[in-house]
């Protein structure tokens, strides 16, 4: 295999980042309308519902850009200088996440949305992440998402001479067995709404810290990389938060997983 892996489509040639990112979106949108409609709670009107949309989708725009602009200085300095409509470019999913979590707050806030909605995100997410990574490894060397170089027998070699960690399948293998096993373990045991939510993030969080190590990175502090201290910061938010929810609901009253 060569990298890219250029996708054909009726005689297209596309790239595949661009196919498999705007599934991506097409497939999580699919899924989170319906699991909200089939949730059990009294939906939110309409208004309200975009409200929260609009906040995650440019929270999750600016949080992406600032932490992929805060991970590599060197690369984005040298790409401000050269061509500055390439900085529109960068993006992160861990940056995405955080400021797509800040959004809706907001959003709530402006709304006076009390309740948490978090829940109905985490199979969106899980699919969403897992196609989106599938792009980012048929990219190859160009997509920034590679490992450090490895012997063990599955390491790809992207273009570059040497055996890396396919480090984006691992985690589209990840966050679909985090949303599986939260799904398994929430059908016998009662959660207040919204701790699923913030048990995926934390789970998210710690494997991306974690998966990090695997990477070629800038370590600016402590020998970590930007992504590395939200990720920290995001598990630990997510999992500090979840004392603050409310009452359990009744399993019988949770929404189906898909």
């Amino acid at each position: 295999m060569t990298f890219p892996f250029h996708l054909d489509l009726f005689g297209l040639r596309l790239h595949p980042h661009l196919v498999l990112e705007s599934l991506a979106y097409f497939v999580g949108a699919r899924v989170y309308f319906a699991l909200r409609r089939r949730a059990a709670e009294t939906p939110l009107p309409l208004e309200t519902n975009l409200w929260l949309l609009v906040g995650a989708a440019f929270g999750a725009w600016a949080g992406s850009k600032l932490l992929a602009w805060a991970e590599s200085p060197q690369h984005y300095l040298a790409l401000a200088a050269a061509a500055p409509a390439a900085l529109l470019g960068g993006k992160t999913i861990v940056g995405g996440l955080l400021g797509g979590w800040a959004g809706v707050e907001l959003a709530k806030k402006f709304t006076r949305v009390t309740r948490s909605t978090g829940d109905v995100f985490i199979w969106p997410l899980a699919l969403g992440t897992a196609i989106g990574r599938v792009g980012c490894f048929l990219t190859g060397l160009a997509d920034r998402t590679y490992g450090v170089a490895t012997s063990l027998p599955w390491g790809v070699d992207f273009g570059d001479g040497l055996r890396r960690h396919p480090t984006q399948l691992y985690e589209s293998l990840f966050v679909l067995t985090l949303a599986t096993a939260l799904t398994l373990a929430t059908r016998r045991r009662a959660l207040p709404t919204g701790a699923r939510f913030r048990l995926y993030f934390a789970g998210y969080f710690l494997f991306r810290f974690a998966i990090e190590f695997l990477k070629p990175r800038e370590t600016p502090f402590l020998a970590l990389s930007a992504i590395q201290f939200a990720s920290l910061l995001g598990a630990a938010l997510a999992l500090l938060t979840i004392r603050h929810l409310g009452p359990s609901a009744p399993i019988e009253n949770r929404q189906s997983p898909i």
